[in-house]
């Protein structure tokens, strides 16, 4: 121990010793280069550019030993210069043309016009019927356009209407109310539950989703009788509950929420709760304003599905009844009223089509994406 003390303490000694050497060295160097450029008092005179000349070149030699011991700091500026102009001179990424000619592009948009005509046509078909007179509506060959646009229908549907003893308030004011609370029940219960299932993990959780998946199967003609059995039990019969409460229950909403939320970056929900958000601030503040393109969507569907129920099996008090039944009851009217019918389409189908207009853009995404990735 003490033989390695002692060589550390001659290492030292020693380079200590060296560094005063070189500093005598550099120190012996600078005064034979100050001596030699000492100026004479007859600098001044007519020999003095020859002797600048000289004197520079002398300087020069002296400094030239000095050289390999001054360590010249980096030009911090220039080096960043360096630096941005690197980031600058980064590779172009050329657009990809596709992979098809002018031809193919035309062939391409004439059969996207025809797709969309065909998708547009019952729409057409179905307003233009509502503006022909009862002439018109059974002329053969039927035409599309009508030669002698009336209103005439839709004033006739309120007269009947309007004769009803139940009013069409009272008709619209039901199906309204059935709409907006079982749309906005569903909502909230799905949104709910979709976000448990998709970012907590919890025995059966797995078993559950499949249920729903597999509920997805069944159509409203199969569980209509269960459903009419579970409400008499509860003693909803002849009520709004019995019509919004299974739509609570439709197993399209918790799917789609699911499948959506599930694409949402996990960190993202993490990082609220390390700031001291609560669970409901984390689902109402940053998961649910995250699926907007979701929820809209199956607003959608909800109401589509709510709207056009006709409620007949489940209520039977006629001032409980929707607005789809009544429209039923006119359509069923005979040939007199088959104008009547054809204004019955028209009205009926408005609501879904305005909602779908001013959502198109967060349905599309929905169709379109899957939401953020980690």
């Amino acid at each position: 121990m003490s033989n390695t003390t002692n060589n550390t303490t001659e290492n030292k000694n020693l380079e200590l010793e060296n560094g005063e050497v070189m500093n005598e060295e550099i120190r012996e160097t600078t005064e034979a280069a100050v001596d030699e450029l000492y100026v004479p008092d007859d600098y001044f005179s007519e020999e003095a550019p020859a002797a600048e000349e000289e004197t520079a070149a002398v300087a020069e030699e002296a400094a030239a030993p000095l050289e390999p011991l001054i360590q010249k700091k980096p030009d911090k500026k220039k080096k960043k210069d360096e630096d941005d102009d690197m980031s600058y001179h980064k590779p172009i990424i050329k657009r990809r043309k596709p992979n098809r000619s002018i031809a193919g592009d035309i062939f391409l948009y004439i059969f996207l016009i025809l797709v969309a005509m065909l998708m547009f046509f019952p729409i057409v078909y179905a307003v233009e019927s509502a503006l022909k007179p009862l002439d018109e509506l059974y002329k053969f060959p039927p035409k599309i356009f009508a030669q002698n646009p009336t209103l005439d229908n839709f004033s006739d549907l309120f007269v009947t209407l309007s004769k009803s003893w139940v009013s069409f308030g009272r008709y619209l004011f039901n199906t309204v109310f059935i709409t907006f609370a079982g749309t906005a029940g569903h909502l909230f219960l799905a949104s709910m539950a979709a976000f448990v299932l998709a970012k907590y993990e919890f025995p059966g959780g797995k078993t559950f989703f499949k249920i729903v998946t597999v509920a997805m199967m069944f159509t409203g003609y199969v569980t209509g009788i269960p459903n009419y059995i579970i409400m008499s039990k509860l003693g909803m019969i002849d009520t709004y509950w019995s019509i919004i409460i299974p739509a609570f229950a439709s197993p399209m909403g918790l799917f789609l929420m699911k499948q959506f939320m599930e694409g949402l970056p996990t960190s993202l929900i993490e990082a609220a709760k390390i700031d001291g958000a609560t669970e409901w601030c984390v689902f109402s503040k940053i998961v649910m304003p995250n699926v907007k393109p979701a929820w809209l969507t199956l607003i959608i569907f909800s109401v589509q599905a709510l709207w056009n129920n006709r409620a007949s099996t489940l209520i039977y008090s006629e001032e409980m009844k929707t607005l789809p039944y009544a429209m039923q009851q006119i359509q069923a009217g005979g040939i007199a009223r088959t104008g009547e019918a054809a204004a019955v389409l028209v009205v009926l189908m408005v609501v879904p089509i305005a909602i779908f207009i001013f959502s198109e853009s967060q349905i599309l995404e929905t169709m379109a994406s899957s939401g953020l990735k980690d």
